[in-house]
Order: structure tokens, then C-alpha cells, then sequence
């Protein structure tokens, strides 16, 4: 009796690393395989089903496609703009126009598709050819519209994100056919991922003699976009903005995803959405550009834009003429505002003057607050205490690593850790130092950073702590790995380390009746603060450390600090052997993760 094969459940698309690992053979022998069957693949290249299910009958197994994973929706990471009709009774919800945001590198024809489409001349005038502001504007497709935001790249679209601002429903990403997936390319798709809106590839430049789109194809299902035409679930619609070509089988592309979802508003509501562009008119004072994305906005009506309030005095639309209402999706240019509010400010209808003025000023003072208080960050260790508050049901990480080899078995191993109740999702993955926009795409996500054998760009540690993101780096692949598990199991303790705020040089000892030995200090950096922890050093070694300055004084009266170029009085508890030299190091408890 013939002994039964074992199934191999395959996917659609598999990389010759996961097929080996499906088979628990060597990679090396899956590529013998294939390239008996005339294929040549590298092992990190995908190989479609009916390729791999030929590999695993020829190495002595059974193939079987696997099922589609059904996963639970989880509303907590739909769109923001979907609450804004949360309470709303389903009878009164109409179909609105998608909003479309274009992302993409920087010189693969954003702007020059958009001008394209809209039959106007967006790029006239424009520095480098490189979107100055965000605009929004709207197209009419066979009596469908569509409206069109005008963002500099995926930073912007993502800087509105950042602000609790969800302005897209669907990302087109323009690749170039003759330069195809460039570094800002996976950055684009991360952010739009991360933003939960479906993504249609416009392949840009197929007008070019050295245009390769099946190369470009190939480049885009590696990193997850596979193309409709190779049985993926990714739009790919070649085009040229140059000669027009494609234009229309783009729009039909974007209308047939927009049919698939629920872009829908209550026109009758009071109108809510998202300020676009906020700024400062000399003729006309402050002027907001809004996104009406529930709701129809009215000439006369009041409005909080953020911490900005005020009655529309005047609409316009993406042309400039005069209009008196815009309905949702509608892109609006207004002014009667007292300030210019902040772009990924949400904006609501007041029910009079009085209310506008209360709730702006009540924002401006949580704004103090917040200032004050500082950014607050989510870090590694306070992940499973989120988690238990209900305030966190997956791990968001972005993840840089030094070379392409270590970047799969990072990223397959964290995402492996999760299980149902507190998941990893690894937004972002590539080779490189720590960037701006790494920071960028985990603010806006709630995101952790986790570096190996990097290092952080000066702007981005700026950027970091400035909005409360957390950057962890390591040096050995296992103790990033134990760091995220425990993290998951509520285990992972905060690291401390006592940080340095100030040095004084002892210029002279004074004996003080019963407070002992006083050094007589001049403070060369930072600051000397009382209570603060001490440690001695004498030429260049620690003889002390660990007392708590008991007393700091200037001219016999006791302070609280005495800053760099200042003289003053420092003793301190356990110690008193002072001698004229010594550096005096003052340090605080600081948590490093």
C-alpha cells in the first residue's frame, strides 16, 4: 500500500525561504528544483502557486491551496473619518465621492498626473517641480467625481495623520516604469498600509524607450503589491502623464475600488471634516482650505477649525469661484475664521457664536497644557499595561536594520511573537539608518521604533522627542527579540541610568560649625540642584558616589539650583573629604526606554 503524502498548504504567492521552511527542506534544494524546471529565483523571490505546488509534488509531498485567512474587522483601525458618522441612522447615509491621495517618490510624476487629470497647470511656477502646499481638488469621471488631494509626498499625508486627521480613502502610488521601487516607494506603501486604505499603482513614464513594466511589477509584488494580472488583489494601471495615455483606465480603476467600499455621509448633518491648509491672507486674513467629510458646509455658518473659530464669510472652490455650500468630500476654501488653523485640524459646525469661542479657547488651553507637560511616549515596556486598559490590541513597530540579510529573519521572528489578543504588526521594515520619516510614520501610528546596528539621524532624534516616539536600538538580533516578547507578557522592566546635569570644580574647603567640610564650588556645566545625587571625582577617578547634595547655598542663603558660571556652598551627605580640584558631578534618575 502506497504510503499517504503530506499536504503542503500553499498560498498564492510564496518566497523560496518559506517554501523550504512549508517543506522543512533546504532552500538550495527548492532552487535546484526550480531551476530544473527552467526557472531561476533567488531566496527571497516569490514564486506563484502552481510554480511552488510543481516544486513540492517533485520533492515528494502534496499541494493544496490555503484557504483564504478570514480575520475579525477591527474598527479601531478603520479610517477616522468612519466616526463621524458612527451615531448616524443608516437611512440617512448617501454614497459621497472617494478622496484620493497621490503618493509616490518624489520624481516619478505626481504633480505632472494630477495636472494631466484636471486639465490645469498645478506645476507652472513651482520650485524643483516639487508641491509646495496641500491642495485638494475635484474631477468629474462619467459623471462620477473624485476628489483629488495634492499632497508633497507621503510625509505630508502622514503629517495630517499624525494630527488624528484621516483624510484619504484610497492611496494611488505612481511608480515610474523605468526607474521603478525606490526606498521613498516601500516608504509610501507602509504609510498608506498603515493608514488602512487600499492602494491602485499607477505605472508612470510607459512612454519611455527604457520603460520595463514587468520589471516594475516583479519589484512591486515584493514588497506585497502584487498585480491583478498575476492573480494579486493590486490595481496596476500603466500610464503617461506626458502623452495623456492611461488616464481614463485610471479613474475606472479608482471608481471600481471606491464601488467595494462604504464611502458614504449624511449630507443633512451639520457639516464636520478636516482642515487641509491653514494660512495668513493680507487682503483676506486667515484662510483655511476644508475637507467637508460628513455634512454640508454653509456660507454663514459658525465654525471650530482646532483651537480657530469664526462665520464663514466666503467659499470658494479648488477654482476660485464664489460658492454658498459644499457637501461631503467637498474641497472648500473659506475665510471669517480669527486665525489660521493647523493642517489635520478636525473642524466642526458650531450652533452659535458663543459655543465656537468657548470650545476654541478650551482647545487653546488644552494645547498650554500639553505644551507644558510635554509629549507623552508610548514605550516597549508599557505596552501590555495598554493593552489591559483596553487602550492597545496590537504592537506597532517600525523596524531598521543595517543589511538585507538580517532584515527577514528580524521581522518574520516579531511577527511571529503576537497571538490573538495582542498582535505584532511590523508597519515598516528596510535597510537604513533611523529617519525623519520612520519618526513621522510612528507618531501618526502609535508606532515603536526598534534599530539594529543603526543609528538615529540627528533629525529624527529631534523629531523623536519632540513627539513622544520611542527609539529602541540594538547590537544583538535575540536581545531585540526578548525585549518585544516580554514586552507582550506585561514582563519588561523600564531601564534607568543616572544622567549627568552639572559639574563643579571645588576652588576652596570651608569647616562649618556642625554641617562639617563645605566645598567652596564654581559650577562649570549644566547646573547644580539640591537633592539632586553626587558623585566626587579627583584626578580623573570616582572617590565618591552616591550622597545627595544636603545643602546648596549662595552668599549664606539656601537655593533651590545654581546654574553654570555661578559660585556657591556644596555639601554633601556621607561625605566631606574635599580637596581644592575636585570635580563634583551632579546626576539625576533618568528612565533610557
Amino acid at each position: 500500500m502506497a504510503k499517504e503524502k503530506q499536504v503542503i498548504e500553499l498560498p498564492d504567492f510564496v518566497t523560496v525561504r518559506e517554501l523550504a521552511e512549508l517543506m522543512g527542506a533546504s532552500p538550495i534544494d527548492v532552487m535546484k528544483q526550480l531551476i530544473n524546471n527552467g526557472i531561476m529565483a533567488s531566496i527571497n523571490q516569490q514564486i506563484d502557486f502552481d510554480t511552488a505546488a510543481i516544486v513540492v509534488e517533485e520533492m515528494g509531498f502534496a499541494a493544496q491551496s490555503r484557504a483564504p485567512e478570514v480575520k475579525e474587522v477591527d474598527t479601531s483601525a478603520l479610517p477616522a473619518w468612519r466616526h463621524l458618522y458612527d451615531d448616524q441612522a443608516p437611512e440617512v447615509l448617501r454614497r459621497r465621492p472617494p478622496v484620493v491621495a497621490i503618493l509616490g517618490h518624489v520624481d516619478h510624476g505626481k504633480t505632472s498626473l494630477l495636472d494631466v487629470i484636471r486639465k490645469s497647470h498645478v506645476q507652472e511656477g513651482e520650485a524643483g517641480g516639487i508641491t509646495q502646499h496641500i491642495g485638494a481638488y475635484q474631477v468629474d469621471h462619467h459623471g462620477q467625481r473624485i476628489t483629488f488631494l495634492d499632497t508633497p509626498g507621503h510625509t505630508a499625508f502622514t503629517a495630517m495623520r499624525a494630527r488624528g486627521a484621516q483624510g484619504a480613502d484610497i492611496a494611488v502610488l505612481v511608480v515610474a516604469a523605468d526607474d521603478g521601487v525606490m526606498p521613498t516607494t516601500r516608504e509610501a506603501v507602509s504609510h498608506a498600509r498603515a493608514a488602512h486604505v487600499p492602494i491602485v499603482v499607477a505605472l508612470n513614464k510607459i512612454d519611455r524607450p527604457n520603460a520595463n513594466p514587468q520589471r516594475v511589477k516583479q519589484e512591486l509584488a515584493e514588497i506585497g503589491l502584487v498585480s491583478d494580472e498575476w492573480d494579486g488583489d493590486t490595481l496596476v494601471v500603466p500610464v503617461s502623464a506626458k502623452e495623456g495615455t492611461g488616464l481614463e483606465d485610471l479613474l475606472e480603476a479608482i471608481v471600481l475600488i471606491a464601488d467595494g467600499m462604504e464611502i458614504v455621509a449624511n449630507p443633512d448633518a451639520p457639516a464636520a471634516g478636516t482642515v487641509l491648509e491653514g494660512r495668513v491672507d493680507r487682503g483676506r486674513g486667515a484662510v483655511a482650505t476644508l475637507l467637508v467629510q460628513n455634512g454640508t458646509l454653509k456660507q454663514g455658518d459658525v465654525v471650530v477649525a482646532g483651537a480657530s473659530y469664526g462665520r464663514i464669510r466666503a467659499m470658494f472652490d479648488e477654482n476660485g469661484n464664489r460658492i454658498t455650500r459644499a457637501e461631503p468630500s467637498r474641497p472648500v476654501s473659506v475665510t471669517g475664521l480669527d486665525s489660521a488653523p493647523q493642517p489635520g485640524d478636525a473642524f466642526e459646525v458650531s450652533e452659535s457664536d458663543r459655543d465656537a469661542r468657548a470650545l476654541a479657547a478650551e482647545r487653546r488651553s488644552e494645547h498650554e497644557v500639553a505644551a507644558r507637560r510635554g509629549p507623552q511616549t508610548l514605550t516597549l515596556d508599557e505596552i501590555f499595561a495598554q493593552y489591559q486598559a483596553g487602550n492597545a490590541k496590537e504592537l506597532n513597530l517600525i523596524v531598521k536594520v543595517d543589511v538585507q540579510g538580517s532584515l527577514e529573519p528580524v521581522v518574520h521572528s516579531l511577527e511571529e511573537l503576537g497571538d490573538t489578543a495582542l498582535g505584532v504588526r511590523v508597519l515598516h521594515a528596510d535597510v537604513g539608518n533611523i529617519s525623519e520619516n520612520d519618526v513621522m510614520l510612528a507618531s501618526a501610528s502609535g508606532a515603536i521604533v526598534l534599530g539594529f546596528n543603526v543609528r538615529v539621524d540627528t533629525a529624527a532624534q529631534v523629531m523623536a522627542d519632540s513627539n513622544g516616539v520611542d527609539i529602541r536600538l540594538y547590537s544583538v538580533i535575540y536581545k531585540l527579540i526578548e525585549d518585544v516578547e516580554l514586552a507582550l507578557k506585561g514582563m519588561l522592566e523600564p531601564v534607568y541610568e543616572d544622567a549627568v546635569i552639572g559639574v563643579a570644580e571645588v576652588r576652596a574647603v570651608f569647616k562649618v560649625p556642625r554641617a562639617g567640610r563645605i566645598a567652596g564650588c564654581f559650577i562649570r556645566e549644566g547646573e547644580a540642584r539640591r537633592n539632586a545625587q553626587a558623585r566626587v571625582k579627583r584626578h580623573g577617578e570616582i572617590i565618591y558616589q552616591g550622597g545627595n547634595v544636603s545643602s546648596l547655598k549662595r552668599f549664606e542663603e539656601d537655593v533651590r539650583d545654581v546654574r553654570a558660571g555661578f559660585e556657591c556652598g556644596v555639601g554633601l551627605s556621607g561625605f566631606d573629604a574635599f580637596e581644592t580640584g575636585d570635580f563634583i558631578e551632579f546626576t539625576v534618575r533618568q528612565r533610557v526606554n
